[in-house]
């Protein structure tokens, strides 16, 4: 396993070891141990989710606020999307910067999005199952978010406006400007 840390302190790109033959593939998407030694912190994930989405169809920018913060490890099973993850930490050097990739079934990268950071993603496949870890409950009262054509972020989601798909929650949420931490 290859991980690199990325422009954002404390979010790492990790490639994963393939072993390929004519049966075809095995990873190991997740090692606890490997993780953490990796990233040189105790990262203890508490719930999985997924979704499946059509081509087009941009989730973001969201987080959980306050104790119900989360890290994410996310990963693309099937098809393509750019993942994008946004530093909110105040303290940060790099806060309200992004860092965006691409993520596939082909190149099996996954990215860890610590605490502290909005995420979303783009489908840019003509559809795509999506697979994340949470090291944190979901808490509907924590929820917030960053609209994700805020101009000051300037996030190339690598598709044209009228070919997103995006929720009515979504196109509400404020700048970061406007946003109340």
């Amino acid at each position: 396993m290859q991980l690199t840390e990325t422009k954002l302190k404390g979010c790492f790109l990790i490639e994963p070891t393939v072993f390929e033959d004519k049966r075809g593939y095995f990873l190991e998407s997740y090692n606890q141990k490997n993780f953490n030694d990796l990233i040189g912190c105790n990262v203890n994930f508490v719930q999985d989710n997924e979704s499946y989405s059509s081509k087009g169809v941009l989730r973001g920018l969201h987080f959980q606020k306050g104790e119900f913060a989360q890290a994410k490890l996310v990963r693309v099973i099937k098809g393509k999307v750019l993942d994008v993850a946004l530093d909110l930490r105040k303290d940060s050097a790099t806060y309200g910067e992004h860092y965006s990739v691409e993520l596939s079934e082909e190149n099996k990268k996954q990215l860890f999005v610590p605490r502290g950071f909005a995420h979303g993603f783009v489908v840019l496949s003509e559809t795509a199952l999506f697979a994340y870890k949470c090291d944190n409950f979901y808490n509907k009262a924590s929820e917030g978010g960053v609209i994700y054509n805020d101009k000051t972020l300037n996030i190339d989601w690598q598709l044209n406006a009228d070919e997103l798909i995006i929720s009515e929650k979504d196109l509400i949420l404020p700048t970061l400007e406007n946003l109340d931490l």
